[in-house]
């Protein structure tokens, strides 16, 4: 998928279980797959696009990359250490490495605290410069994400939504990391300023060389920004290949019928329509076989028996589907 390119990032067989809860005994009475034995690679500037429909897995895979969450199996590769088991110590030295930007950037910020302070508080928990030091950081982080100096005295609901994400991701980039996830960043601001930020998230990785792990369910971000595209449901990748092909060339029912539900700018102009049945069956008792066939309009005995395999289609593509 990468070529000659250097790998920042290696994921093998991810998984991430989550116990059900009897609501009455609080016993454990089964599993939740949130996360399947997912595979990627990211590369050294380069951005990831995971997309898939809401509940299929992508935030939880987000964390359990950065150990913001503990994985239940598999490998996670950075800079070609394994950190999948990291003590304490050491993972704390990482996070200076990997950084994430969640969703919605008024949760994620603390409302008593004054923005300078919740930029600054990275560096501070790091020991990093002097007090009068960390300032001029957080100043300098303010004009890099297109805020004023003057507003680190302003508290976080003194901004608007789309500044408030610019903290977040000040925050994100004052450890000078390597890699961030972008857990759908844009997704709770109004399409002008989505633009804006997306615009600030590219320019920060053309100038810093920043690797991202963009998580979203909108294709059309995921279009602008991203390098190569993992498509997931019910906790599998079931597609992934380069941004060009997928979005001409979508081989997976599953990825057909995403493409197909994003609406055409021009109303003269035709898709044709892959549809979908039904809703995404329960990460708790899912499906055998093909975890999308109860919903595939395609789907034979095969698919209903036989679990796929996402292997190689054509060069850089791979695709989890018999009917491939």
């Amino acid at each position: 998928m990468l070529g000659a390119l250097t790998v920042l990032l290696e994921v093998t067989d991810l998984r991430k279980t989550f116990p059900a809860r009897s609501g009455l005994s609080g016993g454990i009475i089964d599993r939740v797959h949130a996360v399947d034995g997912i595979s990627f690679t990211i590369g050294e500037g380069r951005t990831l696009g995971l997309v898939g429909e809401s509940g299929c897995g992508k935030s939880t895979a987000g964390r359990a990359v950065l150990r913001l969450i503990e994985p239940s199996g598999g490998t996670i590769r950075f800079q070609g250490n394994d950190i999948t088991r990291l003590a304490a110590g050491n993972l704390r030295a990482l996070r200076r490495k990997m950084q994430i930007v969640f969703q919605d950037p008024f949760s994620s910020l603390n409302p008593r605290q004054r923005s300078g302070d919740i930029v600054a508080e990275p560096l501070k928990v790091h020991g990093i410069a002097s007090t009068a030091d960390r300032r001029e950081m957080v100043a300098a982080l303010f004009a890099k994400v297109g805020l004023q100096p003057r507003q680190m005295e302003l508290y976080p609901h003194q901004f608007s939504g789309g500044q408030r994400q610019r903290i977040s991701i000040a925050r994100a980039l004052s450890l000078g990391p390597r890699f961030i996830v972008a857990d759908e960043p844009v997704s709770a601001l109004d399409v002008s300023v989505q633009a804006q930020v997306i615009n600030l998230l590219m320019d920060l990785q053309a100038r810093d060389g920043l690797s991202y792990l963009f998580i979203s369910h909108n294709l059309a971000v995921v279009e602008h920004v991203s390098h190569d595209v993992a498509v997931m449901y019910l906790g599998r990748i079931v597609e992934y290949t380069d941004k060009a092909t997928i979005f001409a060339q979508p081989l997976h029912p599953y990825t057909q019928a995403l493409m197909a539900a994003v609406p055409l700018p021009d109303p003269s102009l035709q898709r044709s329509k892959t549809h979908v049945m039904g809703d995404v069956p329960s990460p708790i008792h899912r499906p055998p076989g093909c975890h999308f066939h109860p919903r595939c309009p395609l789907a034979q005995a095969r698919c209903r028996a036989e679990e796929p395999v996402l292997r190689e289609v054509a060069p850089g593509h791979r695709a989890a589907c018999h009917l491939v």
